[in-house]
Formats: structure tokens, sequence, C-alpha cells
């Protein structure tokens, strides 16, 4: 009993600091004037180096050759968190950072939902409505967009909400399976399909590289190793829930460094 309320609490810390980690993103995106395809690809680079460099660091070869023999179910988690990925950053862009951010909210209703019918995992009431919730804000904010934009950016949104709580429910079912390496694999995955559709890879300056570099460590490298770790312990609906966390953040960071304060729908 003592090890499962350890393993618990251990949970909700590691996802919280996963969120913290990802609300960055908004903020990393404001500062770069790049078309989303290069940013995808300079930011999983430099995601996926900054989880192979810790594999090798802790496990030496064999975090290495973990990158690449993974299982079937490593491979999943790698696409889906692939899919969630490529869709996200271009969100941000052809819609306002308060239009995604309500809608990764909608994220735990998605996981406990998927968890149940494929794991037959019972949310708790208390996650239930607070999906039911989030769900209701996520209908107000669908119905008042109005550019052609803000509806692509919207349903990128919600690919990557769809694509990130199934990686949720896929590494809560196979909890005993390192996904780190998986993670890994994601941002390099990630990098790759960007290669076609990127134009300015080789136009990024320095200090470019450096904005980028921070992007991939933190934003994805860390968030994604934290939420991997901390979802084998947690139900799937209460780790997406406790990752929505993220919601009010990313508004936040991006008002605290360029004052930009925009209405949820436009």
């Amino acid at each position: 009993m003592l090890q499962a309320d350890r393993q618990h609490r251990t949970g909700i810390v590691l996802i919280v600091a996963a969120a913290i980690a990802w609300s960055t993103a908004p903020f990393f995106t404001r500062l770069l004037h790049f078309d989303s395809w290069t940013i995808l690809f300079w930011r999983g680079l430099f995601g996926g180096s900054s989880i192979a460099l810790l594999l090798i660091l802790t496990q030496g070869l064999a975090g290495a050759r973990s990158l690449v023999l993974m299982k079937a179910n490593g491979w999943l988690v790698a696409c889906l968190s692939t899919i969630g990925m490529v869709s996200f950053i271009p969100s941000l862009q052809l819609t306002s950072v308060a239009n995604v951010a309500i809608i990764v909210a909608v994220q735990p209703f998605a996981a406990a939902a998927i968890a149940w019918l494929w794991l037959r995992e019972a949310a708790a009431p208390r996650t239930l409505l607070a999906s039911v919730v989030a769900f209701a804000g996520i209908v107000v904010i669908v119905s008042g967009a109005g550019a052609a934009s803000d509806y692509r950016g919207i349903a990128l949104a919600f690919l990557m909400v769809l694509s990130i709580s199934l990686m949720t429910v896929v590494i809560r079912k196979h909890r005993e399976t390192s996904m780190v390496a998986a993670a890994g694999m994601s941002n390099f995955l990630g990098s790759l399909v960007c290669i076609p559709f990127a134009h300015g890879i080789g136009a990024v300056g320095h200090i470019d590289l450096i904005v980028l570099a921070m992007f991939g460590v933190l934003q994805v490298g860390l968030g994604l190793t934290l939420f991997a770790l901390g979802s084998r312990y947690l139900p799937s609906g209460q780790a997406s829930l406790i990752a929505t966390l993220e919601t009010p953040l990313m508004p936040f960071w991006v008002w605290l460094a360029f004052a930009e304060v925009r209405a949820c729908a436009r």
C-alpha cells in the first residue's frame, strides 16, 4: 500500500513537471519566425538527441540500442507522439494560443474514454466531471471560430489531443516497458517527416539555433520523458487531467513575454 501511494505521488509530480515543460511551446514558437516544418525539424532533432544522450548516460550501450530495438508497443507510442508533435506547432500558427490551450483541456475526456473502451479502466467521478466541463468549453470555442485558418488550427489541435490521448493509454497498458526510448524516437521520426516540407532548415542563424535547442531539450525532450515516466503510475484519465495544467500556463507565458492578450475565438 505504501509503495502504491509513493508511486502515485511520484506520478503526480512527474506529470506536473511535464505539463510545465510542455506549456512553454507557444513562448518558443513566438520567438521563431520560420515555417512550421523547419521549427519541427530542428526541435525534433534537438529533443531526440537530448533523450538519446540521457539513455546513453544512464544505461550505456543498452540505452542506445533501446532506441532502435523497441517492441511494437514502443513503436506505436513513438508514432502517436510524432503525430501529436507534427500537429501541434502548425495549430499554434494557424489559430490563437488560447484556442489551442483550451482544446488541450479535452484530453482527459478523450484519454478516459479510450481507457474505458480499451482497458475497461473506470475513471473517478471527479475526473469525469472535470472532463465533461472541459469538453463543454471546447464546444463553445469551436462554435465561435471565425476564419478558415482558425478551423484548420483547431482541427490540428484536436488531432494532437487524440494522438496524445491514445499514447497515454498505450503507456498505461504497457507500464512495465520503458517508454523513454519511444519518446526519443518520436522526435527523430518527426524530424524525418518534416524534411521534404521544410524550407528554412539551412537559413537558421546561431541565435535561432540556440532557441531551437532550448525548445527541443526543455519543451520536448524533458516534457515527453517526464510524461512517459509519470503515466506508468497513474490512471490514464488522471494523468491527462493533471497534464492540462499546461492549459492556463500556455497563454500565461506568451502574455508575460510578449504581452499577447487574445480572445479564445476570433
